[in-house]
């Protein structure tokens, strides 16, 4: 499983939202291990920029462009990417506590080691997204369309899976202890070693 380093901003590159467009205008696509807290970029496109490392503590990416950019490792820990398109985005091992990320495309991304706890994922698309030893604890999942999505030793206590679809997931070994799953249709899910709400192992 993926730990997060605490991050040392002091150390860090600190840019403002003109500096940063302009330098992705130019060409430039590494922007590793800088600090961007709080900046307003929603609406931006940065497909294929590599923010792995970095800072993005509240930062408003909400309608942005991130097809195939490189959170790895960094903190979004309360940022705002609702609707963004993040199709085949790296964020592995990421810090995604608290963000909003409803009706975001996240189709594809790799979400493995992320800390999700009481992340918004409302009505967001995570076709064959990899969420592989992800903390899910108390994220809102509803609505949020999941075919092929690969789970296995997921944390998803208490998460909110009111009328998601898990068609084709993978839910081997996670634990869905205190979630709630109405109106989920589960005959194609699997579920093997995974932890049901009840605390049921299924077989």
């Amino acid at each position: 499983m993926h730990h997060s380093q605490p991050v040392n901003t002091h150390q860090m590159t600190t840019m403002d939202e003109l500096e940063l467009l302009k330098r992705y205008a130019a060409g430039e696509r590494d922007f590793s291990s800088i600090c961007l807290i709080d900046l307003d970029l929603s609406g931006a496109y940065l497909s294929g920029a590599n923010f792995a490392r970095s800072e993005l503590t509240g930062v408003n990416l909400a309608n942005a462009t991130l097809s195939v950019a490189n959170f790895s490792e960094a903190n979004l820990s309360e940022a705002d990417l609702s609707h963004a398109n993040l199709f085949g985005a790296f964020l592995s091992g990421a810090n995604l506590s608290r963000a909003v990320l409803k009706s975001a495309n996240l189709t594809e991304s790799d979400l493995s080691g992320a800390s999700l706890i009481n992340v918004d994922l409302s009505d967001a698309t995570l076709h064959l997204t990899c969420l592989a030893e992800a903390n899910l604890m108390a994220a809102n999942l509803t609505g949020a369309k999941m075919c092929g999505a690969k789970l296995w030793k997921a944390n998803l206590c208490n998460v909110d899976l009111n009328g998601a679809d898990l068609c084709d997931a993978n839910l081997c070994e996670v634990n869905l202890s205190g979630a709630l799953l109405g109106a989920v249709d589960t005959s194609e899910t699997i579920l093997t070693g995974a932890t049901m709400p009840h605390g049921e192992i299924h077989g």
